[in-house]
């Protein structure tokens, strides 16, 4: 998979500080970078090249991809789904939300909302943001401090303890509603009376079972809200919610080490499984669950590798 596209002198430093050399310059090439399956080179033209995985996505945050040439095959990728976006909407003042532990054992789940205006688009931009997965955890921190500094935001972290206790009660997708209306709201009392041109929300669940969930709800944001899968491809607010969320959440995960003695890691494989065993072993499930999400398979797991 590959995706070219064509910026101006100020942008392709942006992008250069963001994807620093790290392997041969080709011919004419000012950058070359690789970070895992994605390789970025950058060249004194003003084209820079994207290949392999995300590479769509990456190149789409920093300008309009260039078509494919005649004779040539375009890769099939992943539909977003959810609502269809104007095709302007990458340009409006937005107010975006996204969260990220949704899937990790240990750490906390986090959700970020974060108002990007017209003024503030290139600012953001000239950060190189892009899809947190894709970002050093040293790039996360460097950009999300900036943009905190200059943003409207608002985070919600759920620590582990209070997770389990509010899981309980909810599911995780009802939890995960309720934060990000919460995240929401706070923004919009923030930039009174500024209103967003558009709310765009990180679809993790379709609208009509979404609103559902809020239904109990005392305030419930509904004007000008978009939801669509894969949405920091489509606005710079929501890209930058996901890395102040993973910035945040970066730092419960220095605090939860710091807590254990040792480092705790993110996901949910085998290495997550010992590490829950030896903490349940060293103050049982109560103590387990300062640092993971009790109802995860990794319990059962752990409980079984203490037999």
């Amino acid at each position: 998979m590959q995706a070219v596209i064509q910026v101006s002198p100020t942008q392709l430093k942006a992008i250069q500080a963001q994807y620093p050399t790290n392997r041969q310059l080709p011919p004419g090439a000012v950058f070359a970078h690789k970070a895992g399956s994605l390789s970025v080179t950058g060249y004194r033209s003003g084209k820079v090249l994207f290949q392999g995985t995300g590479a769509q996505q990456a190149a789409q945050q920093w300008g309009s991809v260039a078509p494919a040439k005649s004779g040539t095959t375009t890769p099939k990728t992943k539909k977003a789904k959810g609502d269809q976006l104007p095709p302007d909407f990458a340009s409006w003042a937005v107010l975006g939300s996204d969260e990220v532990g949704n899937g990790s054992y240990f750490g906390p789940l986090t959700i970020a909302a974060v108002y990007v205006s017209q003024a503030n688009l290139d600012f953001v931009r000239g950060l190189g943001v892009a899809d947190s997965k894709t970002l050093t955890d040293q790039q996360i921190d460097r950009m999300a401090i900036q943009m905190m500094d200059r943003l409207p935001h608002h985070i919600v972290n759920i620590m582990p303890a209070k997770y389990n206790e509010v899981h309980e009660k909810m599911n995780i997708e009802k939890m995960k509603a309720i934060s990000h209306n919460f995240a929401l709201l706070k923004v919009l009392k923030q930039i009174q009376p500024d209103k967003p041109a558009g709310i765009l929300i990180d679809q993790f669940e379709p609208r009509d079972i979404y609103y559902r969930y809020l239904q109990k709800e005392p305030l419930v944001v509904r004007e000008n809200v978009y939801f669509s899968t894969k949405a920091e491809q489509f606005h710079l607010a929501v890209a930058a919610a996901s890395i102040i969320a993973r910035h945040r959440a970066n730092v419960a995960m220095q605090e939860l080490s710091q807590l254990a003695g040792r480092t705790i890691p993110v996901g949910s494989h085998k290495v997550v499984d010992q590490i829950a065993a030896d903490l349940l072993a060293q103050g049982g499930l109560d103590y387990l669950g300062q640092f993971a999400k009790l109802h995860f398979s990794n319990t059962q797991k752990a409980q079984g590798l203490l037999k």
